[in-house]
C-alpha cells in the first residue's frame, strides 16, 4: 500500500542539500551507509530497485528510515513493476534517471512524489507541465555546473537535484551553480565520501 501522507519533494529536501543514493550495495552495508548518512545530518537516502533483491533491500532500509522518521526513496523507478516494488517496500518518493510521463503519473497516483530526470529544457518544460516541481539534472557530471547556471535564466523558479558523476570534490561546485541539492551515487563506495559530503552542511 501507498505511504500515508508522504513528505513533499520540498520538505524531503528542506534539511539538507546531500542526497546518498545506495545503489548496488548488500542489504547490511546499504543499512550501515544509510545509518551513517542520517548521522552526519544527510536527511535523505535513495535505494535504486533495479531488482527484486535491491527491492529487498530498499524496504530494509525504509524500515531504518522509518525508526528515525526519515524518508527513504526508490531510485530507477522506470517500470510499473519497479514501481510496484517501490510502493511494497514503503518507499516516500520514486526517482527516474528521466522523464516518463506515465511512469510519474502512476507514481503520484500511488501518492509518491516522483523525482524525473532531464537533460534538456524540452524535458524541463514537459515534467513542469505534469505539475512535477522538482527535478533531477542526469547525467550532472556530463551536463557540467555551466547547465545549471544556463537553466537559471528560463527556469529561475526550478529546484534542480544534480545526479551522476558527483563526489565531495565537486559538490560544492554544482551547489554554487544553481543546484538545490547534491546526489551523489558510486563514490559512495569510498567510506570517507559521506564525512566529507557532510562537510557541506557546516557552510
Amino acid at each position: 500500500m501507498a505511504t500515508v501522507n508522504p513528505p513533499t519533494i520540498d520538505r524531503i529536501f528542506a534539511e539538507a542539500p546531500v542526497m546518498a543514493i545506495l545503489r548496488g550495495m548488500p542489504l547490511d552495508r546499504s543499512v550501515e551507509l544509510a545509518t551513517l548518512a542520517w548521522d552526519l545530518g544527510i536527511e535523505c537516502v535513495e535505494v535504486p530497485v533495479q531488482s527484486r533483491t535491491a527491492a529487498e533491500v530498499l524496504a530494509a532500509v525504509v524500515k531504518a528510515g522509518a525508526e528515525r522518521g526519515r524518508p527513504v526513496g526508490a531510485g530507477t523507478v522506470t517500470t510499473p513493476q519497479r514501481l510496484a516494488w517501490a510502493v511494497s517496500a514503503g518507499a516516500a518518493f520514486t526517482v527516474a534517471p528521466g522523464f516518463d510521463a506515465g511512469v510519474a503519473r502512476a507514481s503520484l497516483d500511488a501518492g509518491l512524489p516522483h523525482l524525473p530526470g532531464v537533460a534538456t529544457a524540452t524535458e524541463v518544460q514537459a515534467a513542469r507541465a505534469l505539475g512535477l516541481d522538482w527535478l533531477k539534472a542526469f547525467p550532472a557530471g556530463v551536463l557540467g555546473p555551466d547547465w545549471f547556471r544556463a537553466m537559471r535564466g528560463p527556469f529561475p523558479e526550478v529546484p534542480f537535484v544534480a545526479t551522476g558523476g558527483i563526489d565531495a570534490s565537486n559538490a560544492a561546485a554544482f551547489l554554487a551553480a544553481g543546484a538545490k541539492v547534491v546526489a551523489v551515487g558510486s563514490a559512495l563506495e569510498d567510506p570517507d565520501q559521506l564525512r566529507r559530503l557532510a562537510d557541506l552542511l557546516k557552510h
